[in-house]
């Protein structure tokens, strides 16, 4: 499977996975799939757009922005 990089001039968000999605809501757990997460220290660099922003806002407490 081929990753897919930004287009140039885009920026981006490296957000990393901190904490386990075990006893969480399933929204939050389906939220971190979203993301491409779903394991602990598991990292994705997404676009910065409102919708993926709002997607880490919902699971700020499991994730490291940088």
């Amino acid at each position: 499977m081929a990753e897919t990089k930004p287009a140039e001039g885009r920026k981006t968000l490296r957000v990393t996975q901190i904490a386990s999605a075990a006893g969480r809501f399933a929204d939050q757990r389906q939220t971190l799939i979203g993301l491409g997460l779903n394991k602990i220290r598991r990292t994705r660099e997404l676009e910065d757009t409102p919708a993926v922003r709002g997607m880490i806002n919902k699971v700020r407490h499991l994730v490291r922005v940088k």
